[in-house]
């Protein structure tokens, strides 16, 4: 089939890849938690978490409960872990059968509250504790607090205990990171005594799969390396980006010395410069910060850079050193030339940003072979 048109051309091959490479890193015991948040960090989350289902994941994390319900509406009968539930989506969170984070005695109060007038025993809870991210989570102090009020709520069972890194990637934060590890490890003592049974423990996002075995636990949770990008280049090498983001040619111009490109004049030609127009913009997330050539595209094998504004629906690049014709193919970012990480990267951002910007207007298409 010939694939023509603006798209995200995902691999579902190099997905398995990296699945497999990142669960290569951790002990046969320790459970594997897939993180498909964010629409599976822009890649879609239907399509990319039926394929780790198939893979073996142990685990799904979502951020919020319609997350959840999205992969329970499309066959997904693994557990999902919802990160951020929010008080008005708890009783939906038990309707379809989510494991909630409770990351505050608010929040813990709340859902007890849900479960019980649910009639529900032991739902299975996970409790975040903050060791120093500083985000979400309960605080050292409030443990005893915490394991009191879930002793005395038949309605719920904890089921995992987490913690997030704050700078697992970062060589120079390595005595901060064991200082985390150390406070979980300390925390999850405690409250396993406590409860007296065996639960889960997972606080290594990918960075700590890599960076810090000891940071394992009974389960580990990747997002960004299931997608191709290990924020290390000696990981990197190991792992595939999944996506390709292509669109096409849909206009030539020519303008003549001291003509301008794009909203406010900002591009002003000081020679006779030939552009194409290119139908993405930042209401597909090519933002604005991808204008006045901090964005590089190819075209027939070449750079072209952009000229002035990005618009909403369309960016255009010079292409007057460039033999091309409308309708020829142009490539954004791809896994092995120009990867989203480096044209992020170009424009002071990050992948992550770059990839969970990419719109549902842009049309997915999973792929099944592996990248040359």
């Amino acid at each position: 089939m010939q694939l023509k048109g603006t798209r995200l051309e995902v691999n579902l091959e190099a997905l398995a890849h990296n699945y497999h490479y990142l669960r290569s890193k951790i002990s046969e015991d320790t459970k594997f938690m897939s993180v498909v948040k964010a629409n599976a960090y822009g890649h879609g989350i239907v399509p990319i978490a039926q394929k780790l289902q198939e893979l073996g994941t142990d685990y799904f994390a979502a951020a919020y409960v319609e997350e959840g319900v999205e992969l329970r509406d499309n066959g997904i009968i693994k557990p999902i872990l919802i990160l951020h539930p929010q008080q008005h989506h708890l009783d939906l969170c038990i309707d379809r059968c989510l494991e909630p984070v409770i990351y505050s005695v608010e929040m813990l109060e709340a859902f007890t509250a849900s479960a019980k007038a649910k009639q529900q025993q032991s739902y299975p809870i996970h409790l975040e504790f903050n060791t120093g991210l500083n985000r979400i989570g309960i605080d050292h102090k409030d443990v005893d607090n915490v394991l009191k009020k879930v002793s005395s709520s038949p309605q719920v069972k904890v089921r995992g205990l987490q913690s997030h890194l704050a700078a697992s990637e970062d060589a120079a934060e390595t005595v901060f990171t064991q200082r985390q590890i150390a406070l979980f490890e300390e925390i999850t003592t405690k409250v396993q005594q406590k409860l007296g049974y065996e639960i889960l423990k997972h606080e290594s996002n990918t960075s700590g799969i890599l960076n810090y075995k000891n940071a394992h636990f009974t389960m580990v949770r990747s997002g960004i390396g299931l997608y191709g990008y290990g924020n290390d280049a000696q990981y990197d090498v190991h792992l595939k980006p999944i996506a390709t983001l292509i669109s096409n040619i849909s206009q030539i111009r020519t303008i003549e010395a001291g003509e301008t490109v794009s909203y406010n004049r900002k591009f002003v030609a000081k020679d006779q410069t030939t552009y194409a127009v290119i139908p993405l913009g930042h209401g597909d997330g090519v933002n604005r910060i991808y204008g006045y050539g901090k964005l590089k595209v190819r075209i027939n094998g070449k750079s072209a850079p952009t000229l002035g504004v990005i618009c909403m629906d369309m960016f255009m690049v010079d292409i007057s050193a460039i033999e091309a014709k409308v309708g020829d193919e142009v490539v954004i970012f791809d896994p092995q030339i120009h990867t989203s990480r480096q044209m992020a990267e170009d424009a002071g951002t990050i992948s992550y940003e770059l990839l969970t910007g990419i719109q549902k207007r842009v049309p997915r298409v999973y792929l099944t072979h592996m990248p040359g």
